[in-house]
């Protein structure tokens, strides 16, 4: 569906359930989520800016991500929402509670940390600008986007490995480096999980290169309800490696959102 410079997929009735996507990704990370929870929620999953060929806005900032999807619900009348982001979309999330807590029913983390970068993270993301810019952005998503898998679900399932890679390779470079650039600009929002009121989703892989476990289990008793999923031998895509497992959480978190 498209909304003036907006783009977004908006299937099923009911409670409204916002999947927000990661760096070098687009809308259709969701689709497995998206057919599952369709049955029960109002399932909304925009590309955001830089993604699925809407236009890179200038500057582009975790902040003005979350505007983006807030002119989204607005446009379709939304006025409550469980919003969940992957990762850079869990750091959009975020930003959106900030902003727009009276539109919030719940938050989820997929694999995501409300801290800001680290120095060290932030000269790995400038490593990767530079990559980036000197082989391309098709060269850098075939190098690094394997990883952001599990060695035991890259080894046993190389297809679904390929179509992520695949994913990423739709990803300009102007996108990436405009989505590291906002990254690691992005202040530390800690204070919100403590202050929300909404229950907290965290999903966590033992094996995410991406967000260790280390940086993430400090946060899981920042709010007043978590709900807390740490999974064995799954990277950074729970989404994918356990699919079966990741819609039934996020369908049973949805619906205790609503009580």
């Amino acid at each position: 569906m498209h909304n003036g410079t907006s783009q977004y997929d908006d299937q099923g009735k009911g409670p409204v359930v916002v999947l927000l996507h990661g760096f070098a990704e687009n809308a259709g990370l969701w689709d497995i989520q998206q057919a599952y929870l369709k049955d029960r929620f109002r399932v909304i999953t925009p590309d955001l800016p830089g993604a699925g060929g809407v236009p890179v806005t200038t500057p582009l900032t975790i902040e003005s991500m979350a505007d983006y999807v807030y002119a989204i619900l607005l446009a379709e009348n939304v006025e409550k929402a469980t919003i969940i982001g992957h990762s850079m979309g869990g750091y959009v999330a975020l930003a959106f509670v900030e902003k727009y807590p009276q539109l919030v029913q719940g938050l989820g983390l997929f694999h995501s940390t409300a801290t800001a970068d680290t120095e060290e993270k932030k000269e790995a993301r400038r490593k990767s600008i530079r990559m980036i810019q000197q082989y391309g952005a098709e060269t850098f998503a075939r190098q690094t986007l394997p990883n952001m898998f599990s060695p035991a679900f890259k080894t046993a399932q190389p297809d679904r490995t390929d179509a992520y890679v695949q994913m990423g390779m739709q990803c300009s470079e102007a996108a990436m480096i405009a989505y590291y650039e906002a990254m690691m600009q992005r202040p530390d929002r800690t204070a919100i999980l403590k202050n929300t009121t909404t229950p907290v989703l965290f999903i966590i892989g033992k094996d995410d290169a991406a967000v260790p476990t280390d940086i993430i289990l400090p946060q899981i008793t920042l709010p007043r309800i978590s709900s807390i999923h740490i999974f064995d031998q799954v990277g950074h895509m729970g989404m994918w490696e356990i699919y079966e497992t990741a819609n039934v959480v996020l369908q049973q978190f949805v619906e205790f959102c609503q009580l």
